[in-house]
Formats: C-alpha cells, structure tokens, sequence
C-alpha cells in the first residue's frame, strides 16, 4: 500500500476533473482508497513519466515534455514530483 502525502491528495482532489467528467472523491480519505485502487504512482521527474508511459506501452516518442506534462492522467505536484493515475 502507498501512502499518499496531504499534498498530493491535494492535488489530486483538486485537479481530479481532468481525468473524470464528475469527481470520483470528496476528501483525502476517499482520494487515498480512490488512488490505491488505482495503483496511481509518484513518480520524481517528468523523465520518469516519459519512463513509465512506455513501460505501459504507449508510445511517446513524438511528445514533448509539456505534452507529457499536460496528459490527462498526470497531476504536477509542486516541487517537482508527478502522479500518474491511470484512469
């Protein structure tokens, strides 16, 4: 099980909507599950993002960085990190 920080909940449950059409939680406790069940990661680059797209199969040869960056599934946390949720 990953423990998520406040921040990242944060991030996730105020951004939740680029990758939902409707929020999927109210508050940390239903982000953590919400994310858990997801098997979302951090990850400490957005190289790792690039890394971890392709260790999925999906291509990113042609993306740039700031396409990477402003993917549905990726939530920029301040100070550098990144959630990857696979929705």
């Amino acid at each position: 099980m990953y423990e998520y920080s406040e921040e990242i909940l944060d991030v996730f449950l105020e951004n939740q909507e680029q990758l939902f059409d409707e929020p999927v939680a109210k508050n940390y406790a239903e982000a953590e599950a919400f994310l858990e069940d997801c098997m979302a990661i951090v990850v400490d680059s957005i190289e790792e993002v690039r890394e971890y797209f392709e260790e999925e199969g999906i291509d990113t040869a042609q993306m740039s960085l700031d396409e990477l960056e402003e993917a549905s599934e990726v939530f920029p946390i301040p100070g550098g990190q990144y959630l990857i949720v696979q929705g």
